[in-house]
């Protein structure tokens, strides 16, 4: 099928074939990253500009390979380095840079819908690299893909998310992809990081307790406390949330034997998560980042087009 869209800015803006159609690709893309000389034709002669609001090692080191291993040239942009220190507003420097004819911007924000509001302004493809609490798409698509490597399927998993679920735009694009995939959510955190009506993001169940989340999962995924984005703290203190919402060795085993852990990272060890279960056997945290280049060259591809080979 024929990818339709010219921006990725959420999940929620994409119906299930055309994210099957994204990771479907990016199967296709690992192939080019196992080679010796990683690098294809595909998109040369693009222009891709990284333009990035908020601090990032994972996801913007992603994008960059993701786009020079598809042969096209890319731009970093640091916010810290750029006019916006001086006061240059989002849309002056959006306007400032299609000037110079880029044909994607690959931008993350720290205002929700940030990246809708660029898209009515410019007329070069936009995706969206997190803005705000509200997506984050390609770690959705990278999760989803780390999920169908161990089980062969999403349809009828069950997941549970973990943690600080009112910040975090990972539990958005992960609800939002995984259940229109026909996997099963169960969502558990403190009641202050619960946001209220999270159930009408798609069909999720709201756990009072981690273990009611994590019991009999296929997938336990823990997310990091977003202090800077809480305002206040929604929790005594560290210690005490790792007490109830912390993974460890003893409550990862209410989980199926199988079970693969996922974090999208930075983890912060000993509070989300273990030392132990982060480096144990269920740990598919480093797959996830591996899987992060394919599915960007995925999205890169599809919304700028050119000839696979």
């Amino acid at each position: 099928m024929e990818f339709k869209h010219k921006h990725i800015i959420a999940l929620r803006d994409l119906n299930k074939a055309e994210i099957e159609l994204l990771l479907s690709t990016a199967e296709n893309m690992r192939e080019v990253n196992s080679r010796d000389i990683k690098k294809v034709p595909t998109l040369r002669g693009k222009t891709i500009i990284n333009l990035f609001y908020e601090a990032s090692t994972r996801t913007r080191t992603s994008f960059e390979l993701a786009g020079k291993r598809l042969s096209a040239d890319t731009v970093n942009i640091s916010t810290s380095t750029s006019s916006s220190t001086k006061g240059e507003t989002l849309s002056d420097t959006a306007l400032n840079l299609l000037a110079m004819k880029p044909d994607i911007i690959v931008m993350r924000h720290s205002v929700s819908g940030s990246h809708y509001y660029l898209a009515n302004k410019i007329n070069c493809s936009i995706i969206n690299a997190g803005d705000g609490a509200h997506e984050h798409p390609s770690q959705g698509l990278l999760d989803m893909l780390t999920m169908k490597d161990k089980f062969g399927r999403l349809d009828g998993l069950k997941v549970a998310i973990v943690g600080d679920i009112a910040h975090s735009r990972v539990a958005r694009s992960n609800i939002q992809g995984l259940t229109k995939l026909g996997s099963s959510v169960y969502l558990a955190g403190p009641p202050t990081m619960m946001p209220p009506g999270v159930e009408r993001l798609g069909n999720v169940t709201v756990c009072a307790t981690m273990k009611e989340a994590i019991q009999d999962a296929d997938v336990v995924m823990m997310l990091r406390i977003q202090q800077e984005r809480q305002g206040k703290t929604l929790m005594p203190n560290a210690r005490e949330y790792s007490r109830y919402f912390g993974l460890n060795p003893e409550n990862v085993k209410w989980a199926k034997p199988n079970a693969m852990v996922m974090h999208p990272g930075p983890i912060n060890r000993g509070v989300e998560m273990s030392s132990f279960v982060v480096d144990g056997d269920q740990s598919w945290i480093l797959k996830q980042v591996e899987n992060g280049v394919a599915v960007r060259m995925s999205m890169l591809y599809h919304v700028c087009g050119g000839e696979l080979e």
